[in-house]
């Protein structure tokens, strides 16, 4: 027997957005609060791109391997690829990657993600595709450019939770909006 939902997409939106500080009006951003939005983030990414601050440091002094690993990572020097990379014949099944979505027409950071198989990630369901097209869309409806793209990082360990302790610090070093972590920092304009 079929289990009934209890709450309708539209209370399930409601709810989401009293959890996560968004509200049906972000959905209907003018491009003047959208512009405002992204500056607020590119003006905080710029910042630590041309300023970083010191790494943090373990009780002796010293820099955790992997705080020295994810600040030696910049996402805008990668290999800057299309969001349909993943429809593209590939030689393998992919290897291991840290990921990054970038607008790169404002040089805005939105994505950080993980995968064991870069050729493969976005195969299928991901919920950053979803807010990427609201993105895009929104730029369209408004006549405003964006250049989103996808750049990744190959030489992510192989073993699961070293891969996603690398995420998290950038994740929560470069405050990527479409990440949850940083949805209250950022607000939620692109989510339903």
């Amino acid at each position: 027997m079929e289990q009934l939902p209890l709450f309708g997409r539209s209370q399930v939106r409601e709810l989401e957005a009293a959890r996560y500080g968004s509200t049906p009006a972000e959905h209907e951003q003018s491009a003047e609060s959208l512009e405002a939005w992204k500056q607020r983030i590119i003006n905080f990414q710029s910042a630590l791109r041309s300023q970083p601050p010191p790494l943090p440091t373990d009780l002796f002094g010293q820099v955790p391997e992997a705080e020295a690993i994810a600040h030696s990572i910049d996402p805008w020097q990668l290999r800057r690829r299309s969001l349909e990379f993943w429809r593209w014949p590939a030689a393998s099944a992919g290897t291991a990657a840290l990921y990054f979505v970038i607008d790169y027409h404002c040089s805005l950071l939105l994505y950080v993600g993980e995968t064991i198989k870069a050729n493969q990630r976005w195969k299928g369901e991901h919920d950053c595709k979803d807010y990427v097209a609201r993105y895009q869309s929104l730029h369209h409806q408004h006549g405003l450019a964006c250049e989103v793209g996808i750049g990744f990082w190959l030489n992510a360990p192989t073993q699961t939770r070293p891969r996603q302790q690398l995420e998290t610090i950038l994740i929560d070093y470069w405050r990527s909006p479409f990440n949850k972590q940083n949805w209250r920092q950022w607000g939620t304009p692109f989510t339903l």
